[in-house]
């Protein structure tokens, strides 16, 4: 029973805390009974399980907890072995995001990935990374189903999502694989971007309305997707 904060198992779960040690040593934490449960559910083999009652102090696995109501159960898993995009295997539906950095934002996007897909997410650098504790929560498991990779690594035809002056998605042909291009909500995508993908389209909003949420309009653009003809 660990009952020490100076244990080596807990220094590597607050050293995780940082992305920086995260992309160095492959390993991210995972905190919660369901979260936990959906990576074990996935397949995927934890470097360590810790257990509050089991294998280590409730009172010492609350010190290294980030969450409000700290968890029971906190494991490490390895980069690695998340899903990844497989060329000549991918989902015939994705989202390419471009500096979206918003944690709970990459989170949202995966999940909805997960529920209105099957569609895998590639990321550029500078968006948000979905191995965070915030991105991981807010994906409520998706991150473990969803096929992830590099921005450069999207197939398929490429539609930008631009907030103002594309052809209206309900109008859009989106038939075949294709790749959703979406950008930070602030600065939205660049015209380098815009420019090397074959489409681009809006989301008609009301008069005045300056944006949706980028996290909602990948919802949006995949709900089309799913009730247009393939």
């Amino acid at each position: 029973m660990i009952r020490s904060v100076a244990n080596p198992r807990l220094r590597l779960v607050r050293k995780l805390a940082s992305a920086r040690q995260r992309h160095k040593l492959g390993l991210f934490v995972v905190e919660g009974e369901d979260l936990v449960g959906a990576g074990l559910a996935a397949g995927l083999e934890p470097v360590d399980l810790l257990v509050a009652g089991e294998n280590v102090s409730a009172e010492v696995l609350a010190s290294v907890s980030g969450l409000p109501h700290p968890s029971r159960r906190i494991a490490v898993f390895r980069r690695d072995d998340l899903p990844r995009l497989a060329a000549g295997a991918a989902p015939p539906v994705g989202l390419a995001l471009w500096h979206v950095g918003d944690p709970g934002n990459v989170g949202t996007i995966l999940r909805s990935a997960d529920a209105l897909g099957p569609a895998f997410v590639v990321l550029s650098a500078g968006c948000a990374d979905p191995t965070g504790p915030k991105a991981l929560r807010a994906s409520m498991g998706a991150v473990f189903r969803v096929p992830l990779g590099s921005f450069e690594e999207a197939p398929g035809r490429r539609v930008a999502l631009v907030a103002h002056g594309g052809q209206p998605l309900r109008e859009a042909d989106l038939s075949g694989p294709v790749t959703f291009v979406l950008g930070a909500e602030r600065e939205g995508l660049p015209e380098s971007v815009v420019r090397s993908c074959e489409a681009r389209v809006s989301i008609p909003v009301e008069p005045g309305a300056e944006s949706l949420n980028v996290a909602v309009v990948a919802a949006l653009a995949l709900y089309e997707r799913r009730r247009s003809p393939n």
